[in-house]
């Protein structure tokens, strides 16, 4: 694909990030997700290391997404007061102090479920308000975490970019209503922006534990994508990290949803949308319009886009909760393991070797994956992992 001036990289330089990684230590809730290494499977799959962060410990939650979602929302209300985002740690943001002084806003997202409960948590514990959309097909589950967090939600007759159009009309219409979404278009850049450099601390943490195990650079990445704000965080972070010597970056999408993988097969840089009901297991990545910002990134610096059908992803989960023993267990969720199961299927079967060779994957690669949920849907969960049935999931 042609490329761009880069103008976007500098979102997730490592002053942001770093800011970002403080904010998040302020909360009691913090501590680092673990970094799982799996030597003997590594050894099995004939590569030199495997690294899969954890994020089901994230602050309780079960994903990683309230990263993207507390930053932002502190961020604007930084921006509203006149403070600097320094200064609004998680004492002060849930001070009666800050609430005289700011008042109340309401929050407006859509989710298929871990983005908004993460706001919703956030708003929760800051004293503000949260109305969540979520798309057609939306676990009750994960509706019911929403709603745990004295949230507004509902689920919809309506796709999950149309469920964002309607967040930004409810938004529009009501005093103080802000749109805390991950999705950039052209006039909302700042909120995603903000959104993606929360979701750099998880990169900075696996990059200070990939350190501690005397890997350093990975050669690799794997990383999946809904609208790509993950994706261009991850890919952003390493790329300002090591930029004379990237990883390899491989971006991951569900194949009914593969928005990213259209407009790179496209070839001319310009994004191509899905839409429809965009039936996938991997309900956090049923996304068909990409976030601005990170398609700009990601078309400057990622190696291979590649769209999976949800076999790929029951695949990884199984391999995930069964590891070869001396293995650590990862219990991930349909999202978080589509990348597991991509990179056993290319290094396994030689129908991928082609795939295997141009990106280099070999005897001495070391490879990190993001493993960005956990088991957030138990009902869909266990279909797939105990009776090894995707399709009767999606049912669910």
């Amino acid at each position: 694909m042609p490329r761009t001036k880069d103008e976007y990289l500098s979102v997730m330089s490592l002053d942001e990030v770093r800011t970002a990684r403080r904010f998040h230590e302020s909360f009691p809730q913090y501590k680092k997700t673990p970094l799982a290494k799996l030597d003997n499977m590594a050894e099995f799959l004939g590569i030199k290391e495997l690294y899969v962060k954890d994020e089901s410990y994230r602050f309780n939650l079960n994903a990683f997404k309230v990263l993207g979602g507390s930053f932002a929302m502190a961020k604007f209300i930084a921006k509203q007061t006149g403070r600097n985002i320094s200064d609004l740690t998680y004492d002060f943001l849930t001070s009666e102090e800050l609430k005289k002084e700011f008042g109340q806003a309401t929050f407006f997202t859509a989710t298929d479920g871990n983005h908004g409960r993460g706001v919703a948590w956030a708003a929760n514990k800051l004293h503000q308000k949260a109305v969540v959309f979520m798309p057609n097909g939306s676990s009750r589950a994960r509706l019911k975490n929403i709603l745990k967090e004295n949230a507004t939600a509902t689920i919809e007759k309506a796709n999950y970019d149309e469920c964002v159009r309607m967040a930004a009309a409810a938004a529009a219409k009501t005093p103080n209503g802000v749109v805390v979404q991950d999705t950039a278009w052209d006039g909302y850049e700042e909120i995603p922006s903000w959104i993606m450099q929360g979701y750099g601390t998880m990169a900075m943490e696996a990059d200070e534990q990939l350190d501690e195990y005397g890997c350093g650079r990975p050669t690799h990445i794997f990383v999946q994508a809904g609208v790509g704000s993950l994706a261009g965080a991850v890919q952003g972070y390493f790329a300002n990290r090591y930029p004379d010597n990237p990883p390899v970056t491989v971006v991951v999408e569900a194949e009914a949803a593969a928005c990213l993988f259209k407009s790179a097969a496209a070839g001319d840089g310009e994004i191509r949308i899905v839409d429809g009901d965009m039936q996938t297991i991997m309900a956090g990545l049923a996304c068909g319009e990409p976030n601005t910002i990170s398609w700009d990134i990601l078309k400057n610096h990622v190696t291979a886009f590649v769209s999976c059908p949800d076999w790929v992803a029951a695949k990884g989960m199984r391999m995930l909760a069964a590891p070869i023993k001396g293995d650590p267990q990862v219990i991930s969720g349909e999202s978080g393991a589509v990348t597991m199961g991509l990179i056993a299927t290319i290094l396994t079967d030689e129908k991928y070797m082609a795939l295997r060779e141009a990106i280099g994957l070999n005897a001495d690669s070391k490879v990190l994956l993001f493993s960005t949920e956990g088991d957030t849907d138990p009902d869909r969960f266990k279909p797939i992992v105990w009776d090894g049935n995707e399709e009767e999931a999606l049912k669910i």
